[in-house]
């Protein structure tokens, strides 16, 4: 599953490296839970946990069903 959640970060990360971003990929739990790191301007950025729901697990869990819970860490 680890690859696949990096196919998907690689689509939505121009998005966020346009506006000084990025996200790190830290961990794949066996239980379907991805940790996440947002990095750059999104890390200290009020708008991170929207970015992190609206955006990241939206995709994410659109295209791999059987993630469970994306996390901020």
């Amino acid at each position: 599953m680890r690859d696949k959640v990096v196919a998907v970060l690689d689509k939505v990360r121009p998005a966020l490296q346009a506006d000084g971003g990025d996200v790190e990929l830290v961990e794949v739990t066996d239980d379907g839970v991805i940790k996440l790191k947002l990095t750059g301007a999104c890390a200290g950025c009020p708008m991170s946990t929207m970015t992190l729901r609206s955006g990241i697990e939206r995709v994410l869990r659109a295209e791999i069903p059987e993630i469970k819970e994306v996390v901020s860490v």
